[in-house]
């Protein structure tokens, strides 16, 4: 028989899986869009760039117009694929390390930064590869009929390089500096600071209060682990000219963009505006959500009407 740490340990997990999952999946298919945009802008190289967007308006026109409504939707089976082991592995290995760090005798706040920090290291590991088919896919500006499948796309990779870290799995330091950064800052930050501001015994106060703390932990995050989305989005894109590596490992990259391309206007910060919004709205701990919270914020994204709200429904 299964003891009842191994069955506490398994409903623990499958919570986390169902409920990660399920928030990754409409986040995914709302704010993939953005996500193309913010890629775009990442790999364009400067005013010199013959593909290069003035504004993240002209970003949206352009693509419309040249690769219609799917334009907007490149890329999108990897993560979707990738969604519910990433989510599972993020917030599970969150907790594991965590308790273990508890064993340590670190400080909470402390412990909390580094277990997430070892959740977005553990994280990267498995949607790097996914990651490099996705890139590939959103940097093709060619109409979404013509492109390859997303099969075929990590096929090519795969034929062309193998699994290694010049095929399937470039830019994986950027990808383990991105995941690591995101979610030190995002976990140390989201539980300190809940912990700091007292709960509210009302719901709809409290929804607002962890919406607020996710999304400033969310924005903060983001902002600060951008160089290393930059780095990423370069290295596993097409290469400026075919057959030569220009951008070849994380911190090379970001020297390389830095000393042709400067940084406070560079790419560095390019795409702050969607990475801001792609802080997907909601950066709540998924387990910490209700079917009233889900149905609050469906409330004020105008989904649904205020007796749906009001009944709990």
């Amino acid at each position: 028989m299964t003891s009842p740490k191994k069955q506490g340990l398994l409903r623990e997990a499958s919570h986390q899986i169902i409920a990660g999952g399920s928030a990754g999946l409409v986040e995914i298919l709302l704010m993939h869009p953005l996500d193309v945009v913010k890629t775009r802008f990442q790999i364009q190289r400067g005013t010199s760039d013959p593909h290069n967007y003035k504004s993240l308006a002209d970003c949206f026109r352009t693509v419309f117009r040249n690769e219609g409504i799917y334009g907007f939707y490149k890329g999108i089976l990897p993560p979707i694929l990738a969604e519910t082991p990433k989510r599972a592995v993020k917030f599970f290995t969150f907790e594991q390390y965590k308790k273990l760090l508890s064993l340590t005798g670190l400080p909470a706040g402390l412990a909390l930064s580094v277990a997430g920090l070892g959740s977005g290291l553990t994280e990267a590991l498995v949607v790097n590869p996914f990651e490099v088919v996705k890139v590939g896919l959103q940097a093709n500006r060619d109409s979404f009929q013509v492109q390859p499948s997303t099969f075929s796309q990590a096929r090519n990779i795969i034929n062309a390089d193998g699994f290694g870290l010049r095929g399937l799995n470039k830019g994986l330091t950027s990808t383990l500096g991105r995941h690591g950064v995101f979610n030190m800052i995002y976990f140390g930050f989201y539980f300190n600071v809940k912990d700091a501001i007292p709960a509210s015994q009302d719901p709809t106060l409290e929804f607002l209060r962890k919406f607020a703390i996710g999304l400033a932990s969310g924005t903060i995050s983001s902002c600060v682990n951008i160089p290393f989305d930059v780095a990423k989005s370069r290295i596993q894109a097409p290469q400026p000219i075919p057959g030569e590596i220009k951008y070849r490992t994380c911190f090379q990259t970001m020297g390389l963009v830095y000393r042709e391309e400067g940084y406070v206007w560079s790419a560095e910060v390019r795409g702050v505006a969607s990475a801001w919004t792609l802080t997907r709205v909601q950066r709540l701990n998924p387990l910490a959500i209700t079917p009233r919270h889900l149905n609050l914020l469906m409330w004020f994204l105008g989904v649904v009407g205020s007796t749906s709200v009001l009944s709990g429904a």
